[in-house]
């Protein structure tokens, strides 16, 4: 099979996972047990009568069957018209666009970071074997899966900002502002990483044909990178399109702590004003992402191995 039909076979496999996404979003607040209604007429500080219930409900559209409802925000979807904030009263669609490059770098950026750094630190692991540098390696990536987000940003924020003031407590001004969010989403990502891209060198080293190279007279360092570290990246790939919208949807409580405006707090501040469809479009937006992030891993995988789109191919023959 080739690329191109890879990719768009992909892509067509994101409509039904999209479709019930939108389904799930819609239903999920439709089963809560307060009226959208007076949700409405209460963040608009309208006493909620019998009167003023039934006409929120028309102007909303509450009144028509389920189904149409349904149809009617699928129809939204597809025009990027997520409805209008109760709270605010503005556009959700403006709203997300305006937070959303803060919530974007932070994501996208600590990602990236943490894929640079943890691939040198997982080829050091992986060749100095039970040697002093990879126990220092294995002794991060121990701390920064154990160690909470939250106490980690409460920690840099104390040292580097408190009493070193090295940083900014909190905005999103300027490149420093960024600096320590961006290390507090980034450690436990490179300890993930590099812990999986160690224990892959290290698989793929007891593999026949770094026995042959080795015969050939290759050495240790350019078997690692030349022929394992494709195969042995695998993993890290996975594991970082899947984080991609956990790291969208994450980035709620490091948002909050260095008080940054971006769509996590807004999406809590939604929460807390029970404002539906800003709660509505935002669930189904971290799900888009993290579709979009399997469906970039998948890419890069196939990238990595040809041989996937291969054995696709004659999986669907």
């Amino acid at each position: 099979m080739k690329l191109s039909s890879y990719v768009w076979r992909r892509i067509l496999t994101m409509v039904p996972v999209l479709l019930g996404a939108s389904f799930v979003s819609f239903v999920l607040l439709r089963l809560t047990p307060i009226d959208p209604a007076k949700a409405y007429l209460s963040v608009s500080n309208i006493p909620p009568t019998e009167e003023a219930v039934h006409a929120i409900r028309a102007q909303l559209g509450l009144d028509e069957p389920f189904w149409t409802q349904y149809a009617h925000w699928l129809w939204q979807l597809c025009r990027f018209d997520f409805g209008t904030s109760f709270f605010s009263k503005l556009s959700v669609a403006s709203e997300f666009m305006n937070r959303l490059p803060i919530t974007a770098t932070l994501a996208l950026v600590s990602l990236l970071l943490a894929i640079v750094v943890s691939i040198p630190l997982g080829i050091v692991s992986a060749l100095g074997k039970n040697r002093l540098i990879d126990h220092i390696c294995r002794f991060l990536a121990f701390l920064g899966a154990s160690l909470p987000q939250f106490w980690l940003a409460y920690l840099l924020i104390y040292f580097l900002s408190v009493k070193m003031d090295w940083f900014p407590l909190q905005g999103a001004e300027s490149w420093r502002n960024y600096v320590l969010p961006l290390f507090t989403l980034a450690f436990s990502l490179i300890a993930t990483y590099s812990r999986l891209l160690r224990a892959g060198l290290l698989e793929g080293l007891e593999e026949p044909f770094v026995l042959y190279a080795r015969a050939r007279g290759l050495g240790t360092y350019t078997i690692l990178t030349k022929h394992v570290l494709r195969h042995a990246v695998r993993p890290v790939v996975t594991a970082a399109g899947m984080n991609l919208g956990k790291l969208f949807a994450g980035t709620v409580i490091v948002e909050r702590i260095f008080s940054m405006p971006g769509m996590g707090g807004f999406f809590l501040e939604s929460v807390f004003h029970r404002d539906y469809p800003v709660i509505q479009s935002y669930i189904f937006v971290m799900a888009f992402v993290f579709v979009l992030g399997n469906l970039a891993a998948d890419l890069i995988q196939s990238l990595l191995d040809p041989r996937l789109t291969q054995v696709d191919g004659k999986g669907g023959g």
